[in-house]
């Protein structure tokens, strides 16, 4: 296998682990004031994810620095043309990573209420941006023959890309109910597992929608089949969090949502960012990578120093694997 198809595969997994890592972070940040009826319960919800969030955002630095060095042209295409998207992905990952450091910094109802807003912000805005950005790789953007974009802001907001915001949107949100329904106890579990059934029919369809439209748009046989193993996974998810096998629930939206990811890079692979202008301004792997030796020397590293990453992320989540009491 040629190392510009080990890099794209590295960063499809660095991709599918941001989501659904960081996609629970981002539900219970959307939830937590629907489901916390109270101040214990707020703080409950909180403490479910606070080991672990800034963790789950290295991550996109991984993702965000190994496509820099693996394939600068894709880097330099994406950040130009999704310039003002991903700045405010960035303004509200700042927001609610302020906020969740701050909010217990002050014994003031007023003070932890502004806290929240910023929290639910900064959930809600990068989930639909990321939704919307990927939405528009898989679709294409207009790309001239240097492969500059050439589109404006109003040409992302296209409704594939908006199904595709909605799509994060809901399926976070059901995601972040089931981790909320496994890690907290009493009136808190239930309604998250209440809610979790609740959003997740939306989620499913929405997701649905999506998948398949996207298949239409860019699909071969491998990636049809991984979609449908998604939708399959999600299914199961939802009956599971219906008789309250939280665990197998979490593993299925885990699943579903790993799955999809996946299906979106195996779709739109051997390009990187496809033009909707004409078929030779489209930029492929080959056309993006990074010198051979740079691709070698990052291979080295990376099995160095990745392991240690994962063993380190694991032994995190294994020590606060206990359920959060709201008292």
């Amino acid at each position: 296998m040629e190392l510009t198809t080990v890099w794209f595969i590295a960063i499809a997994m660095l991709w599918t682990g941001y989501f659904v890592l960081e996609g629970f972070d981002f539900g219970v940040g959307m939830l937590y004031r629907v489901l916390g009826r109270n101040e214990p319960e707020r703080r409950a919800a909180i403490e479910a994810i606070g080991p672990v969030w800034d963790g789950n955002e290295v991550w996109l630095i991984m993702a965000g620095a190994a496509t820099f060095a693996a394939f600068p042209e894709w880097y330099a295409t994406l950040f130009s043309g999704f310039y003002l998207p991903l700045f405010f992905i960035l303004v509200g990952l700042i927001v609610r990573g302020v906020a969740l450091e701050y909010r217990g910094k002050r014994d003031d109802p007023v003070w932890r209420s502004r806290m929240d807003i910023m929290i639910v912000v900064g959930s809600v805005l990068p989930a639909l941006l990321w939704g919307v950005a990927f939405g528009n790789i898989v679709r294409g953007v207009p790309l001239d023959a240097a492969h500059e974009y050439v589109g404006s802001f109003g040409t992302l907001l296209n409704p594939f890309a908006l199904l595709g915001g909605l799509t994060f949107v809901a399926v976070f949100v059901t995601h972040g109910a089931i981790f909320l329904a496994l890690r907290t106890t009493d009136d808190l579990r239930v309604r998250a597992t209440r809610l979790a059934t609740r959003v997740g029919v939306v989620a499913a369809v929405l997701a649905i929608a999506f998948l398949v439209w996207a298949q239409v748009l860019r699909g071969d046989t491998a990636s049809v089949v991984i979609a449908v193993a998604a939708i399959v996974a999600f299914a199961g998810a939802l009956v599971a969090n219906i008789l309250r096998r939280e665990g197998w629930a979490f593993l299925g939206s885990t699943l579903a949502i790993g799955l999809a990811v996946v299906s979106l890079f195996v779709a739109l692979f051997p390009d990187v960012m496809p033009s909707t202008l004409a078929p030779g301004s489209t930029l492929t792997v080959v056309g993006a990578a990074s010198s051979s030796y740079t691709l070698k020397v990052m291979t080295i590293i990376t099995a160095i120093f990745l392991p240690l990453v994962l063993l380190y992320q694991g032994w995190t989540y294994w020590v606060f694997r206990k359920r959060v009491v709201a008292a």
